[in-house]
């Protein structure tokens, strides 16, 4: 196994990189997959969805949006949604509602499941799955579990897969 070059966090945000931006993990760059059309068609349906929503309830989506998760530890959701006021910071520090993630053909289950893991430890109470190929919605609550749809309970929101795969 080969041994990471550690950089420092202030080097990661100054740093143009090619292709999608890694996620920063404990000093170490943590390559993102290239999306294509169906990921980024994905993308685009949720934002739209949440900014209808955005009219009559104070949910705020973002694209690709940093997440501070620990002073060494910033993870990249494709979606992240937070509840009643937007947040202060350029890079949150405090956990979204949502997070959501679309599956791109290079992505792993395991990876997906590991950065899960790792999102609910930090208090994200909905973790969401799209894959764009077989047209599925997958939720993580300790494992992933396909639905017809996703929920949000506390805003009686139901985003069904006809929407998010229109």
């Amino acid at each position: 196994m080969a041994a990471q070059t550690q950089i420092s966090v202030e080097e990661y945000f100054r740093t143009r990189f090619e292709g999608p931006t890694p996620e920063y993990v404990d000093g170490e760059l943590v390559e993102r997959h290239m999306a294509g059309i169906a990921h980024s068609s994905r993308q685009r349906s949720l934002l739209v969805l949440f900014e209808a929503l955005r009219k009559d309830r104070p949910l705020h989506a973002y694209p690709e949006l940093h997440l501070r998760l620990a002073r060494r530890r910033y993870r990249i959701a494709d979606i992240a949604v937070f509840a009643g006021e937007q947040p202060a910071e350029d890079i949150p520090s405090q956990p979204p509602l949502i997070v959501s993630q679309i599956l791109s053909p290079d992505d792993s289950f395991q990876e997906v499941i590991d950065k899960f893991e790792e999102l609910r430890a930090w208090g994200v109470k909905h973790l969401w799955l799209i894959h764009p190929r077989s047209r599925k919605l997958f939720v993580y609550d300790g494992g992933l579990r396909e639905v017809a749809a996703f929920t949000i309970p506390d805003y009686n929101v139901e985003l069904a897969a006809a929407a998010i795969f229109a």
